[in-house]
């Protein structure tokens, strides 16, 4: 069966005052249909881009996708007219934005913002546009969605309006959508209920789902593949299992070791990751990840490990990866 989504050595730059930033660079995955795959990472560490890159969105100046390709159900994104990347985005591939005040338009009701979309990619009258929205607002869990309709984004909560986007972003029944984010700006309980609707939601629509966060522990039981990123390059791939349970870069240890864990005594402490995330505009031939690693050996210096398989599915980009401890309580 063909890939829904297949990027290739894609590489996103930006031109700054201090020089070119690698924001993506090389990066390699693929999306099946009906999968849902988390893209994991520090602040900085690319992923926005590269979800942002897929639907070229990234601004040009100062941004540019330099190399690489993007297929999406057989066609190269990145050589399509405009004209066509518009039909993608919305149409055939949805985004959910991390904080959804500053995707609303605050001055549209929220009724106004769902049928429009729909009437511009399904060619639905607005009779069929206005009874679609209804269904849509109560497939998220919105009460009342008849008069919820005709009220304007500042009168819902943050969970209520990322209620609203989800349902924007299955509104015209797409093949893929990418939430960036999608729970920061929610406490954790609704942070839960979220993730959740987005999983029954995607798997009762038959629609990929690619969650992009910087927090391992939000995606542990919602994903099927885990994708962990650092300084723009991806480090670590895998069946959630393998990366939660079998580990193989250093990068990985360290942010499964800073997160609380139930299965675990009381008494553990959490491991922080020391030092901070490199300067990308000072990129060096070596990993990026050497200066905090407590593995790095002189091979580091001297140029990228390459990702190779370990096990099945499973890659990881380190030159030690097979002689890494793995037992997490002990490593940092």
């Amino acid at each position: 069966m063909p890939r829904l989504l297949e990027v290739e050595n894609l590489k996103t730059q930006f031109e700054t005052g201090a020089g070119i930033v690698k924001a993506v660079d090389g990066i390699s995955y693929y999306v099946d249909e009906g999968e849902t795959v988390a893209i994991v990472g520090e602040s900085g560490c690319g992923k926005s881009v590269g979800a942002m890159s897929i639907l070229r969105l990234i601004p040009d100046p100062p941004g540019k996708i330099v190399d690489g390709r993007i297929i999406f159900e057989g066609r190269n994104v990145l050589e399509l007219p405009d004209s066509e990347i518009r039909k993608i985005r919305g149409g055939q591939i949805s985004m959910v934005f991390q904080e959804p005040m500053t995707s609303l338009n605050p001055v549209l009701t929220i009724g106004l913002q769902l049928t429009e979309t729909m009437m511009l990619h399904l060619g639905l009258s607005q009779d069929e546009a206005d009874k679609r929205a209804v269904e849509l607002l109560g497939m998220v869990g919105i009460g009342e969605p008849e008069r919820r309709l005709k009220q304007y984004p500042h009168q819902f909560s943050g969970g209520m309006r990322q209620r609203v986007m989800i349902a924007l972003a299955l509104s015209c029944k797409p093949k893929l959508i990418i939430a960036d984010e999608p729970t920061t700006a929610l406490d954790v309980t609704i942070q839960a209920q979220i993730l959740e609707l987005m999983r029954n939601l995607t798997k009762d629509m038959g629609v990929a789902l690619i969650i992009i966060t910087h927090n391992l522990g939000v995606v542990a039981r919602y994903a099927e593949r885990v994708i962990v990123m650092y300084a723009g390059k991806i480090v670590e791939m895998g069946t959630a299992k393998q990366v939660y349970h079998d580990p193989h870069h250093p990068y990985t240890i360290g942010l499964l070791n800073s997160v609380p864990r139930m299965d675990l005594h009381r008494g553990r402490r959490l491991v922080p990751i020391e030092g901070q995330p490199p300067d990308l505009t000072r990129l060096d031939e070596g990993c990026s990840y050497r200066p905090r690693c407590r593995w790095a050996i002189d091979k580091c210096a001297a140029s990228f490990p390459p990702l190779e398989a370990i096990d099945g599915s499973q890659i990881a980009a380190c030159f030690r990866k097979d002689e890494l401890e793995k037992d997490l309580k002990s490593a940092s």
